[in-house]
């Protein structure tokens, strides 16, 4: 089972904001990049505004992790202007042509320049690097399990800044932690009311119900996301979570492996599928799947855990 506080304990939090319901019939995609000054450095927190006037919703906004990275999705298909600010650095723009999910996209990367700048968009009046502080402090209020003191916090940050809808996603994080699980699905169901085709929140609500106890609604609601042609590799993998728990191994292991042949580089799912042949009394079997995470996904946690694991069953 996914560890909730692991999301928690990122240095930097992506958030993307929704000006307004996008209609489910659409077709989106995404784009995502990073952005770094002159001398390469990824910019923490800078922000990132995509534009288009012809489309519902017309402005999207992310702002970067420690590494400088950004996501935006639910982008309809045609031509947005993509615009990336940081504080201390001139703003670079540009036009991007997004196409559906499915179609292959090129990162949209930015090197900003020294210079004076403010945010643009939906941000525009915010002060980002004050909003970037009041967001790492709820987020280490959380992490030091000072939970209802992040949840305020969060909350006084939505307060001040309501485009900033995904905080709701942070605040249902926390919950989580609680074990207040209705209370965590009814924040993430925030998320998708500004953005119905947030898949990431339709996949938290799944494992939120997972953590409860109740499979069935567990995998419904990540059955419903499985369907959609914009399912991700964590849509598959989280199903195989569902299934394992409910003790249905080879059920689990066919949506392990779809998550591996979205991703065949992705250990997670691998190392899974490794367990499931142990669970078997399938030793080689076991041991060859091992290798494998080790060679796709060297320095993931479940590498570490799979050498750990062929030097065991090695021993006897």
């Amino acid at each position: 089972m996914r560890d909730s506080k692991t999301f928690l304990s990122a240095a930097a939090l992506i958030v993307a904001l929704v000006v307004s319901a996008l209609p489910a019939s659409a077709q989106t995609g995404r784009i995502g990049g990073t952005i770094k000054d002159t001398n390469n450095q990824p910019l923490k927190g800078a922000t990132v505004t995509a534009e288009n006037p012809q489309a519902s919703p017309s402005s999207f906004t992310a702002t970067t992790d420690d590494k400088g990275r950004y996501s935006i999705i639910g982008l309809k298909t045609g031509t947005w202007k993509i615009t990336a600010v940081a504080p201390g650095f001139s703003p670079s723009s540009g036009n991007v042509p997004v196409r559906s999910l499915g179609a292959p996209m090129p990162p949209v990367d930015f090197v900003l320049a020294p210079g004076a700048t403010g945010p643009a968009g939906a941000l525009a009046g915010v002060n980002t690097k004050e909003l970037q502080a009041e967001i790492q402090k709820a987020m280490d209020l959380a992490n030091s399990q000072q939970y209802d003191a992040a949840i305020v916090a969060y909350q006084a940050i939505l307060t001040k800044t309501p485009v900033l809808t995904m905080i709701n996603g942070q605040i249902a994080q926390v919950q989580r932690l609680q074990k207040k699980y209705d209370d965590a699905i009814a924040s993430y169901e925030k998320v998708l009311a500004a953005d119905p085709n947030n898949d990431k929140s339709k996949i938290e609500i799944g494992m939120t119900y997972l953590e409860k106890g109740d499979f069935a609604a567990a995998e419904k609601a990540l059955l419903e996301v499985a369907s959609s042609t914009s399912a991700s590799r964590e849509v598959f993998y989280n199903l195989g979570e569902v299934k394992f728990a409910k003790a249905e191994t080879d059920e689990a292991v066919k949506y392990y492996q779809r998550a591996v042949d979205m991703d065949s580089t992705w250990g997670k799912p691998l190392f899974k599928i490794g367990l499931a042949k142990l669970q078997k009394a399938d030793m080689a079997g076991a041991i060859e799947t091992m290798q494998k995470v080790i060679a796709v996904d060297p320095n993931s946690a479940e590498a570490a855990q799979a050498k750990s694991l062929i030097e065991q069953l090695k021993k006897g």
